[in-house]
């Protein structure tokens, strides 16, 4: 079976890079786009799957001006939102351009798996401190790439900061933790707070045993039955860092969806509803 997603559905977390005699790719080590995966490449995916609104997530190694989100944003401001890569002393006129262009978050690289950091490229959390009042003044949020017991030590400091958080990939958690785990439990009660957001992505990079990612439905469905209001999904296409093995088919990630939330109504809200209130769609 190929699964369709309903009209109005949002992709809330993909990348694009390139073409790249307009935007040159960076350096992101493994991350690395080996091609370009430009914003028309996804549109031509998104109508074989019924998508119509997506949230681009700018690449670390695509530097911090942002230019090829940005790119895509003016051109397509019906369609997309995006979250940026910024430094502390972005000016408060570049703050005000991404805002009016449809920028709606910062993205934060506090991701650690195994113990050990997986990237330290991108935002971090001191310049996030630093740039909080400002970005908060302008209504955008932080988006935390962070694991789920990383997240349970900074959320004290976290919540002393103007801003909503929502966090990647259902909290990075690495399925053999086990989501009765306490500092994932901690993760999901915070979405019933309101003022943390996740998205039900990244089953391929949280899994232990591969695809269909069966080891990672008890933490999206965790989610989803603790704050089904605070939740949206993403692809995270292209899904670099892949090998030709490990690559995910879009269709187990929607597989994996509908065997996670059978209920087409709440299904509707993460790929729907929720998306057009956190981005203002």
């Amino acid at each position: 079976m190929d699964y369709r997603l309903p009209e109005g559905s949002c992709d809330c977390h993909f990348h694009i890079y390139g073409p790249f005699d307009r935007f040159p790719p960076g350096n992101e080590g493994r991350f690395t786009a080996a091609k370009p995966f430009t914003i028309e490449d996804a549109f031509a995916i998104w109508d074989k799957l019924g998508i119509t609104r997506g949230v681009i997530v700018h690449a670390v190694g695509s530097g911090d001006d942002n230019a090829v989100t940005y790119d895509a944003l003016r051109r397509y401001p019906d369609r997309l939102r995006a979250v940026a890569i910024l430094r502390p002393d972005v000016s408060d006129r570049r703050l005000d351009e991404l805002t009016d262009v449809g920028f709606k978050a910062v993205r934060v690289t506090m991701i650690r798996q195994d113990g050990k950091p997986v990237s330290t490229l991108g935002t971090s959390y001191d310049d996030l401190v630093k740039l909080a009042p400002r970005i908060a003044d302008r209504g955008w949020h932080a988006q935390l790439w962070i694991e789920s017991s990383d997240l349970a030590a900074a959320a004290a400091e976290l919540e002393k900061l103007p801003l909503n958080y929502v966090i990647d990939h259902m909290s990075r958690t690495m399925a053999d933790k086990g989501h009765d785990h306490p500092d994932f439990r901690a993760f999901t009660d915070r979405l019933k707070t309101g003022r943390y957001w996740t998205k039900i992505s990244g089953a391929d990079r949280n899994t232990r045993v591969g695809r269909p990612y069966a080891d990672t439905a008890p933490f999206m469905r965790a989610i989803v039955q603790t704050a089904p209001d605070q939740v949206v999904w993403g692809s995270d296409w292209p899904h670099v860092g892949h090998s030709a093995e490990t690559m995910p088919d879009l269709q187990d990630l929607l597989r994996l969806l509908h065997d996670c939330v059978p209920d087409e109504a709440t299904r509707r809200k993460i790929l729907i509803a929720n998306p057009a209130r956190l981005y203002n769609f």
